[in-house]
């Protein structure tokens, strides 16, 4: 083989921005990282957000409105119920006029 072509792999030191440190070997020496294991919100388990520019809250806001409110169904099937409804409806209407009626009589 020939030599020096091949980076020199020594000990270094991983920093992450949370205060952890790993030492281990690499090609690089001192390598700092914004995120690591210890940290990161898979491993632990809290969430972490990351705000830009209110994009978070527009977002939850956003959804706590679908939540709270039915989802509107389209199509045949919406019609279809929509009719059925107003049957019923004026079932009700014609029982209720009925009964009514049966009582002033």
């Amino acid at each position: 083989m020939k030599e020096g072509t091949h980076p020199q792999y020594k000990e270094t030191v991983i920093k992450c921005v949370c205060g952890a440190t790993y030492k281990t070997r690499s090609t690089k020496e001192n390598i700092h990282v914004d995120i690591c294991s210890a940290c990161h919100p898979f491993y632990t388990g809290k969430q972490k957000l990351v705000d830009t520019a209110g994009m978070v809250e527009k977002f939850q806001k956003r959804l706590s409105k679908k939540t709270g409110e039915e989802k509107k169904v389209k199509g045949k099937k919406a019609k279809a119920a929509a009719k059925e409804k107003k049957v019923e409806k004026a079932k009700k209407e014609k029982k209720a006029a009925a009964e009514t009626e049966k009582q002033t009589s």
